[in-house]
């Protein structure tokens, strides 16, 4: 079966960048989080040999989600110009591996990997999702489609099919955004509804199968004695709005490229040679 790796470079170059040192070139240029970052690419190439990769990318714009609810990644402190150096530059990186790049104003890295995974998920291949978000883990599907996560530091990972999904969350990928939109998302800023913990959202969405269900089920106040029952009921709007800020687009217009567009391209061990020497990435020349 061959293999499709679908790359959230955004979160993974956040992971990189607050996982390691402030490394920098002879030159003075910031490269912690690049070395991080490709690293983790050629353990990845390593492992899963990929017939096929394509890698995502955020845009500074506001995304629908941040227009919705202005509150949204709020909390998050300004990036440093250090890390905005390294997105940049990650773009001249990633072709070295062969790697397409994708981005779209609007959207965030995870909508187009998930827009991707609607594309390619039926073409006969194993789609594996490498990021450091757990929001990718809604496209999770049996052993066809799996996540990689970064646990602490950027050496290890968590390996996610359905199975690992459900022992973590009590509930399907699928139904993770209901599960946010009750609990919330503090990564995120999305505070969910106040009262409702893990245990007792995994349980309604596992009971009800989606919130539209339990509102269906519920349609006021009246219709429970449980008080948190109440308070979901009563926060009905904002539960709903924050299942949808949870919930990855599967709409990104992306063309319409088959799966040849990610194929992957011309893998030049010299160039990236030379391209790790001038970072200072001597470790890394031996992996190649």
């Amino acid at each position: 079966m061959k293999k499709i790796i679908l790359i959230d470079v955004s979160s993974l170059i956040y992971r990189c960048f607050f996982a390691l040192p402030p490394l920098k070139s002879s030159g003075g240029e910031p490269t912690g989080a690049l070395y991080g970052f490709s690293s983790i690419l050629l353990k990845v190439f390593r492992e899963f040999l990929p017939d096929y990769v394509a890698a995502a990318h955020d845009r500074p714009e506001p995304t629908f989600r941040k227009k919705e609810f202005k509150e949204y990644k709020m909390q998050r402190p300004a990036i440093s110009s250090d890390l905005v150096f390294q997105l940049k530059e990650i773009k001249n990186l990633l072709p070295l591996f062969g790697v397409k790049s994708f981005e779209f104003s609007g959207f965030e890295a995870d909508d187009i990997i998930a827009t991707l995974v609607k594309k390619f998920e039926n073409c006969d291949s194993q789609i594996i999702i490498l990021s450091g978000d757990l929001d990718t883990l809604q496209l999770v599907k049996k052993d066809e489609i799996i996540a990689w996560i970064p646990k602490k530091g950027i050496s290890n990972f968590s390996i996610y099919n359905e199975d690992a999904v459900i022992n973590r969350y009590g509930i399907k990928p699928s139904q993770l955004p209901d599960y946010k939109g009750l609990v919330g998302d503090k990564s995120d800023n999305i505070p969910g509804v106040n009262g409702v913990g893990p245990k007792n959202a995994s349980l309604i969405i596992k009971d009800f199968g989606d919130l539209e269900e339990f509102y269906t089920f519920f349609p006021s106040s009246n219709f429970s004695k449980n008080s948190m029952f109440k308070k979901i009921i009563e926060n009905k709007d904002k539960a709903l709005m924050f299942k949808r800020l949870a919930t990855l687009s599967f709409d990104v217009p992306l063309g319409s490229g088959g799966l040849e567009e990610i194929k992957v391209g011309n893998f030049n061990k010299e160039n990236l040679k030379q391209y790790f020497q001038t970072k200072g990435f001597y470790s890394l020349i031996s992996r190649l």
